[in-house]
């Protein structure tokens, strides 16, 4: 994964603040999801941006929170035992971790978080079609 330093710093930044957010939500995940999609590389596994990839769906295109994202790859673990390979966009979205822990903690910050997704789901649309469909081939989503 290729990421300059300030930009793990926010990250870890980010990490900190989304594991101390609490709740239901657990933002958490959505943060992890974005961070390894956005940094994916050759090295990065499959099953890693698999579940990255599942995961920004779910939270973008069928409103999960970061809590039922989470139990999604326990149940795909138990049915598949190879994992996809999507192409990986030259351009991984405009918005990064960076942006978001720019942004004061409390609902700025979590809005940027949402706006980051977005922005590496949108970069990954070429994929969006073989995520849904994996999805529904194990009846979720």
């Amino acid at each position: 994964m290729n990421a300059a330093p300030s930009e793990l710093a926010a990250y870890d930044e980010l990490q900190c603040y989304t594991l101390a957010h609490g709740g239901e939500a657990f933002i958490h995940q959505h943060v992890v999801d974005a961070w390894i999609a956005q940094h994916a590389d050759e090295r990065t596994k499959p099953i890693a941006l698999t579940f990255a990839l599942v995961g920004l769906y779910l939270h973008l295109e069928r409103g999960f929170s970061g809590r039922q994202v989470q139990r999604v790859p326990m149940a795909l673990g138990k049915h598949k035992k190879g994992w996809p390979s999507f192409e990986l966009p030259r351009e991984r979205g405009s918005v990064t971790a960076l942006q978001a822990v720019a942004e004061a903690p409390g609902p700025e910050r979590d809005r940027t978080i949402d706006a980051w997704c977005a922005s590496v789901w949108a970069a990954f649309r070429e994929s969006h079609q073989a995520v849904a469909a994996l999805l529904k081939q194990h009846g979720i989503g």
